[in-house]
């Protein structure tokens, strides 16, 4: 059974910098792609980022594009979402997300899996 554990997030301030981490564990990592999602309070669950399987694809948001970088290591079996240049609307519960098809969606296959999550809060 595939887990994903998030690590990372927190209080920081507007322009200030976060690095999200994922470890996979109980699957074969190299056959999913892996990002991330976030939901802020009221609102539905959006795409962030995400890494293909070998990680040499990745697609962004365009809230987040150009500040964010999304990564993953293969031997740690890890995916990782450094974003910079944060503002208050990127607070939110960010999850880690993983799924065999390509690009991925908040409505996931069956072999989906989402982490527990992880808070972010930026002051202003």
């Amino acid at each position: 059974q595939v887990q994903l554990v998030e690590s990372g997030g927190g209080l920081v301030q507007t322009g200030e910098s976060v690095r999200l981490s994922c470890a996979f564990s109980g699957g074969l990592f190299s056959q999913y792609a892996m990002g991330w999602f976030r939901q802020a309070p009221g609102k539905e669950r959006e795409f962030v980022a995400a890494v293909g399987w070998s990680g040499e694809i990745t697609s962004y948001a365009k809230s987040v594009k150009g500040r964010s970088t999304v990564s993953r290591d293969n031997d740690k079996k890890t995916v990782s979402l450094e974003m910079n240049s944060l503002k208050p609307e990127d607070t939110a519960v960010y999850y880690c997300a993983a799924d065999n098809r390509w690009p991925l969606s908040a409505t996931m296959t069956p072999s989906g899996r989402w982490g527990q999550g992880t808070q972010v809060t930026v002051s202003s």
